[in-house]
C-alpha cells in the first residue's frame, strides 16, 4: 500500500526489453532505497513495482509485465525520463494522502494546462468506462500523487486537478504539457459504494432499468447522480491536495 504522497523524483538510467516484459533501471535519490530489499515494492509513477536487484545503494532493478505496459505509460518511458517515486507505507505510516494500491486503472491525456498565481491546472481525458468513479472534491491519484478532484464534467469526459506550488516542486506534474500521458488510479472506496450501489438499483428495477437509463440519459444524468456520495466529498487533509 502507498499513501500518495510522493516521496521525491527519480531518474530512469537504462532500461531493457525482453520479449513481454520491460526492465527498468532507476537511479534513485541517496537515502531513498535504505532499508530497501529484492522483492520490495516501490511506486514508480503510481505504479507498483517490484525490486529485482539491487546493483548500488541508488540503482535498482524492476521488472513490468506485459499487462502494465499495456494499461500505464511505462512502456513509453525513455532513458532519463523523470517519474515520481514512494516507498511502501510502513504499518501505522500516516496516511497524509488517501490509500493507493499502486494498481492502475488507466492511462488519459492532458487535454488542457493553466496557470494562475503560482497554482497549476491539468485539465484530464476521462474515459467512459471510468466516469461513474469521479467526482468533485473527491480522491483521485495521478503518477501516484494523491490528489483532489477540482471539477468533472462527465458529458464531455475530462476531470481537473490543481496544484499547488510544493506538488510542483516536490514531483514530476509540473512538467506536463497538452498531449502528455498520466497513470490514473481511482479511489477504491468510491468504486465500491458506485458499484454495490449501481447492483442494488439493478437488483430493485430489473426489467425497468433500461428505460430508467435511457430516460435520464435523455436529460443528461446517470442513475449515479441521484446517490449522494459520502466518501467521494470528504474535505481532504491539506497533504492530499498535493
Amino acid at each position: 500500500m502507498f499513501t500518495g504522497i510522493v516521496q521525491g523524483v527519480a531518474h530512469i538510467a537504462a532500461i531493457t526489453d525482453n520479449a513481454s516484459i520491460r526492465t527498468l533501471e532507476i537511479d534513485f535519490a541517496i537515502g531513498f532505497t535504505d532499508g530497501l530489499e529484492i522483492g520490495g515494492s516501490v511506486s514508480v509513477d503510481g505504479v507498483c513495482l517490484t525490486a529485482t536487484s539491487l546493483l548500488s545503494p541508488t540503482r535498482v532493478l524492476f521488472d513490468v509485465i506485459l499487462q502494465s505496459l499495456d494499461v500505464t505509460t511505462l512502456a513509453d518511458l525513455a532513458v532519463g525520463a523523470a517519474v515520481n517515486v514512494e516507498r511502501a507505507a510502513k504499518d501505522g505510516a500516516e496516511i497524509g494522502g488517501h490509500p493507493l494500491s499502486g494498481h492502475v486503472d488507466f492511462s488519459a491525456e492532458v487535454a488542457e494546462v493553466r496557470e494562475a498565481a503560482g497554482n497549476k491546472a491539468l485539465r484530464i481525458h476521462l474515459p467512459e468506462k471510468f466516469r461513474r468513479y469521479v467526482f468533485p472534491k473527491g480522491y483521485i491519484a495521478i503518477n501516484g500523487c494523491s490528489l483532489t478532484v477540482s471539477e468533472c464534467d462527465k458529458q464531455a469526459g475530462w476531470f481537473e486537478i490543481w496544484l499547488i506550488p510544493e506538488t510542483r516542486r516536490a514531483t514530476n506534474l509540473d512538467g506536463k504539457a497538452a498531449g502528455d500521458w498520466l497513470n490514473v488510479e481511482i479511489e477504491r472506496g468510491t468504486q465500491v459504494v458506485v458499484d454495490t450501489v449501481r447492483d442494488a438499483v439493478a437488483e430493485a428495477l430489473g426489467d425497468l432499468r433500461p428505460a430508467l437509463e435511457a430516460l435520464l440519459a435523455e436529460r443528461g444524468v446517470a442513475i449515479e447522480d441521484l446517490v449522494k456520495w459520502p466518501l467521494a466529498v470528504p474535505h481532504l487533509p491539506r497533504d492530499a491536495e498535493r
